[in-house]
This record gives C-alpha cells, sequence and structure tokens, in this order.
C-alpha cells in the first residue's frame, strides 16, 4: 500500500518545527527583526536557546522560512484568481477575499512583512521580497486598469491612488485581526468590499 506522503511529512520533529515558527513569527511581529534574538524566541518557546540551533541555523533562517512560507501561499492564492478568468470586480473581490483569508492563516508574518520588507529586500537572501511586490502591483494595477477600460470602474479613477488605497486598508487588518473572532476573513472581505466598491453613504 502506497504511503500517504501528506501525512508522511508530519512527524514530531516537524510539528515542534512549526510551532518554534509560529512561536518565532509572533516575537518578530511585536519587538522587530533587528530588535528579537534567537534567546528571546527561545524565552517565547519555554527552551534554551541553544536548543533552538537544533531546528534553526539563525534567526534569519527562521524570518526567511516565515515569509517565504506565507509568500508562497499568497500567490498560490492569487494566481489561481487571475488564471480564473473573472472580470475585473470579480477579480477585485476574490483578491481582497484571498488576502483576509492569509491574514487569518499568516497574521504575525504579514504585520513582519508591512514593518520589515523595505530593509529586508536590501538583502540578498531576501530580494524575493521585492520581486513578489512588483507582481503584486502589478496584478492590482492591471485589473483596475481592466475595469476601467471596461467601464466597470469610474473613468476619472486614480489607478495608483486607489491601488495603494485598497492595498493599505486590507493588510492594515492585520494589526488588529485575531483569529476565531466574531467575523470570519470572508465576512470582513464582504464588508470591506462593500465600502471601498460601494461606499458608505445611502444612495438616494
Amino acid at each position: 500500500m502506497p504511503t500517504n506522503k501528506k501525512n508522511a511529512q508530519v512527524t514530531p520533529s516537524a510539528e515542534r518545527r512549526r510551532e518554534l515558527l509560529d512561536t518565532a513569527a509572533e516575537v518578530f511581529a511585536a519587538q522587530g527583526y533587528n530588535a528579537t534574538t534567537v534567546r528571546k524566541i527561545a524565552d517565547a518557546a519555554g527552551m534554551l536557546a541553544g536548543s533552538l540551533y537544533y531546528h534553526f541555523d539563525s534567526k534569519e533562517s527562521m524570518l526567511d522560512e516565515i515569509l517565504s512560507t506565507f509568500l508562497g501561499e499568497l500567490w498560490a492564492g492569487y494566481d489561481a484568481v487571475l488564471a480564473a478568468g473573472l472580470g475585473p470586480r470579480e477579480t477585485i473581490e476574490a483578491l481582497v477575499t484571498e488576502s483576509f483569508r492569509e491574514i487569518d492563516r499568516h497574521r504575525a508574518a504579514v504585520a513582519i512583512y508591512q514593518k520589515e520588507a523595505r530593509t529586508l529586500s536590501a538583502q540578498p537572501r531576501f530580494h524575493y521580497l521585492s520581486d513578489s511586490q512588483v507582481k503584486f502591483e502589478k496584478a492590482w494595477l492591471g485589473t483596475l486598469e481592466r475595469g476601467v477600460a471596461a467601464q466597470v470602474f469610474r473613468r476619472d479613477l486614480d489607478i495608483r491612488l486607489t491601488y495603494r488605497f485598497v492595498r493599505d486598508t486590507v493588510w492594515v487588518a492585520a494589526s488588529w485581526y485575531r483569529p476565531g473572532g466574531q467575523h470570519s476573513p470572508e465576512e470582513i472581505a464582504r464588508q470591506y468590499l462593500s465600502m471601498v466598491l460601494d461606499g458608505i453613504a445611502v444612495r438616494p
């Protein structure tokens, strides 16, 4: 009988590794990358600093895995949306919804990305952060431009300003969102989209 590859990968060691990465992500998000030491991460994980090196060779390796995992999942979702052949409005709705799902899965990683990406991207190991930002911008601007051309969005729309507003409005939610709260990621996305696409004023 063939081995279930997914189950085979979930070993006690792999599970502990994920737990340590989750802990490290919370510490990085709260204290900042430069202010965080391996000892602080180990203290938060309830272990000796030396024991942490059994799993990771440096805090840089931990941060790399946290951010690359988050972005890998984000782009798997985004690429699926962009390949689905949706209309401009539906694409924006799907991208926003996928963004909130990623905040739900990787809230701490999103917070780290928001604070640290600009500085980290100057380092060769983290250059993929710049590549991702360029790809991200292209996806959103292209969708907005497509919507204006199709007269789905207003002709007088400032595309770049709109992109920045939607981007910042969505991702800043990582600063207050907590998984398991009153509203699901999909419900929050629906409320955000209602305000962004339809406004908050009562229509005459």
